[in-house]
């Protein structure tokens, strides 16, 4: 419920606090006073559309501030802050945290409900008349809705995943025949993971065996042949090593010799192995040639990389095997989707009979409330109407709606269509009524629900207002002194005209006598002495004074 609503440079109103009481608020005022710049305000917090002509002439941006609390809660409760500048742009804050307006649609939206004539009436469409019908229905519909809803979402996966293999299935013929062409020429090559980078080591090598070849036999000759340099080396060494008793460096420099002698042998022997090993083989090198020309041929056509390739062969192969498997996964998709298709006629139809059980009762209800306001013999029904099934919706297979009788003889008509906006008004009020606690709003404002009522009718919807307000917070913007009488807290809106042409706005809380003076202003337009009288004994009544 709100707890405190505060607004500065909105139309009228330089500045003002609004603190509804947990019961019923009243606001009066004459007409033109400014009443309608507070329910602008409250409409700006729940999250309304906005511009530049709510803000105060003069100044520079309106703003709005408001503190709600739930039943129960601890804590400061959410405080939401919704600024509006001169140029109609909006800045929205909850908690402290920036958001956007849907943000304080959905959180402060959603906790209070405008209830105007007409511009504010979520009862004049259609699919509220079910909402408030499976709200007053309780128990005896959430569990034929809650099993609705699971089939629904089980009926509408199936069809997805069927309308999935029928869009493969239907897959042209031209990307088929590329996709098994490119499969087909791809495993033609059978190429593995790493092998062309092994290839391309190898090329070199076959490509140049006989120089290879002929490198390494030459080294080896040169090494290891008659009068080679190993034999040059051991004459060498021998001839240092003579020497050696003489000068001990000849004998080192004839070991060191000596060792060198050893990398020289070794490097013969490799040079011969290499000579071996690079045996030209006009076979084997067109082989690799033509192995890597295939390699190259599938990155020109599919690369320009091997993982290109090997990912375009992955691909053709998860088309191919979607389209080749597709009349059997087809035949059990069809099935998965007549099966869910079964589950979830049989839950609207459960789901239907539930509403169409607790209509009657629901519609005697609202009826009975609208007695009370003195609504005559007009009446409602509640009119169901099976849709087609591509017309059903996560809500049901059926239309709901509300239908209104203005009169006993008269056929009932969408209540949208032929009720006027004061008989609108009172349904919503009758049904908030009903509704009671398993309304999801916790404060209900009534913007005009008294135009145009008066005496008997007055007192009826006086009661029904406060009795209203025993279960939920009511702000009510009123004319009737019957209404003000019974609220817990009367706000009274005050119009200055000031010397510098600028209008202003005040509202204050009335307690005491000058309660009393409002009424009587609204009983019979002055403060006489027979208007206060009576002022005060209706106040005594209602237990205030």
């Amino acid at each position: 419920m709100i707890d405190e609503i505060h607004v500065k440079d909105l139309a009228l109103i330089k500045e003002a606090t609004l603190a509804p009481a947990r019961g019923l608020t009243v606001i009066t005022g004459e007409t033109g006073a400014g009443k309608s710049a507070l329910l602008s305000a409250i409409k700006l917090l729940v999250g309304e559309r906005a511009d530049a002509s709510t803000v105060r002439q003069g100044a520079n941006a309106c703003t709005v501030e408001g503190r709600l609390f739930r039943e129960g809660e601890a804590g400061d409760g959410t405080v939401a802050v919704r600024r509006v500048s001169s140029d109609g742009r909006s800045r929205v804050t909850i908690d402290g945290s920036l958001a956007s307006v849907s943000e304080l649609a959905s959180t402060v939206g959603a906790r209070v409900d405008l209830c105007g004539q007409h511009e504010h009436q979520r009862l004049l469409k259609q699919p509220e008349h079910l909402r408030l019908l499976d709200a007053w229905g309780g128990d005896a519909i959430s569990a034929a809705k809650c099993a609705y809803e699971a089939a629904w979402d089980e009926a509408h996966r199936a069809a997805s995943e069927l309308a999935r293999l029928e869009e493969a299935q239907r897959a042209s013929s031209e990307s088929i025949e590329e996709a098994r062409f490119a499969l087909s020429r791809i495993e033609e090559v059978s190429p593995l993971e790493g092998e062309y980078e092994e290839l391309m080591a190898e090329l070199p090598l076959r490509e140049n065996a006989e120089a290879l070849a002929h490198a390494s036999l030459g080294a080896h000759e040169a090494l290891s042949g008659e009068g080679g340099a190993i034999d040059a080396v051991v004459q060498a060494s021998a001839l240092l090593e003579s020497m050696a008793g003489i000068d001990a460096r000849y004998g080192e420099s004839a070991q060191a010799l000596r060792e060198a002698c050893f990398v020289l042998e070794d490097v013969s022997r490799d040079a011969r192995s290499f000579s071996e090993e690079a045996e030209f083989d006009p076979a084997e090198l067109a082989a690799v040639q033509e192995r890597v020309s295939a390699f190259q041929g599938l990155m020109r056509a599919y690369g320009p990389r091997m993982e290109d390739v090997f990912a375009r062969r992955d691909a053709a192969h998860e088309l191919l095997a979607v389209v080749d498997d597709a009349s059997e996964a087809l035949s059990q998709a069809q099935s998965r989707c007549e099966q869910a298709e079964a589950a979830l006629k049989a839950a609207a139809d459960e789901l239907a009979q539930r509403r169409r059980e607790v209509a009657p009762a629901f519609a005697r209800e609202v009826c009975s409330q609208m007695e009370r306001l003195e609504m005559g013999s007009a009446s409602i029904e509640v009119g169901f109407a099976d849709l087609p099934r591509e017309q059903w919706t996560s809500a049901g297979s059926d239309r709901v709606e509300l239908l209104f009788r203005p009169g006993s003889g008269m056929q009932p008509r969408p209540l949208a269509r032929i009720a006027s906006g004061g008989e609108v008004s009172r349904v919503m009020l009758a049904i908030k009524t009903v509704l009671g606690t398993l309304d999801s709003a916790e404060t209900l404002v009534f913007d005009e629900v008294d135009a145009g009522v008066g005496g008997a009718t007055a007192r009826a919807l006086a009661e029904v207002l406060a009795d209203l307000a025993k279960c939920r917070q009511v702000i009510a913007v009123t004319h009737l002194p019957q209404v003000a009488v019974l609220a817990n807290a009367h706000f009274l809106v005050e119009k200055e005209e000031r010397e510098d042409g600028f209008p202003e706005s005040s509202l204050r809380p009335l307690e005491g006598e000058e309660r009393v003076k409002e009424v009587a202003r609204m009983l019979s337009g002055d403060e006489e002495s027979t208007s206060l009288e009576h002022a005060r004994r209706m106040l005594a009544q209602a237990g205030v004074v």
